[in-house]
């Protein structure tokens, strides 16, 4: 009996196209470790988020997980209101995504590095009330180690694109 079950597991392994690996003594390489996957890494950190006139607007939480494949955003603004995002290289488009989710609305943007090393991702902007619009953001790596965020909404009606937030990311210290 023991012997059949152990058949028809390998038959059912083997028939799912799942691979056991044997041990050769050296493990394979780390998924996600590649350039693509690594053009985000800039933004990792705790971070206290300034808007353009010095005022505190938040903090934001940026961390890798899932063995480097993913990068998690938890924002807190300083009225308590928060948001997360996933944040990944998807391989299939050949770019960098982000789905952003919150009270307020949902944002599914992607794309990549551009010539200056800015993280530039375009898509939309759904809010829960119904209406959308095309949304885009732009991170951008500061000299003194700060992350300047900037984000704009497309105005159909008036066809330009409109200032949305922008934020400076500053690192916290340790132990904030």
């Amino acid at each position: 009996m023991l012997k059949k079950l152990a058949l028809t597991a390998a038959i059912f392994i083997s028939g799912t196209g799942v691979v056991i690996a044997q041990s050769t003594g050296t493990p394979p390489p780390a998924p996600c470790q590649s350039a693509e996957y690594r053009a985000f890494d800039f933004w990792l950190g705790q971070w206290d988020v300034y808007d353009t006139s010095g005022n505190l607007a938040g903090s934001n939480s940026i961390t890798l997980e899932e063995g480097g494949c993913l990068i998690l955003e938890k924002w807190t603004n300083t009225q308590g209101g928060t948001g997360q995002s996933y944040n990944f290289y998807d391989p299939g488009m050949g770019q960098f995504r982000q789905v952003w989710v919150s009270s307020g609305a949902v944002i599914d943007y992607a794309g990549q590095l551009n010539e200056a090393g800015e993280m530039v991702l375009e898509g939309d902007i759904n809010y829960h009330n119904g209406t959308a619009a095309p949304f885009r953001g732009t991170w951008t790596l500061q000299e003194d180690g700060s992350v300047r965020q900037y984000f704009q909404q497309y105005d159909a009606d008036g066809e330009v694109w409109n200032d949305w937030f922008t934020g400076i990311y500053v690192k916290q210290e340790e132990g904030e």
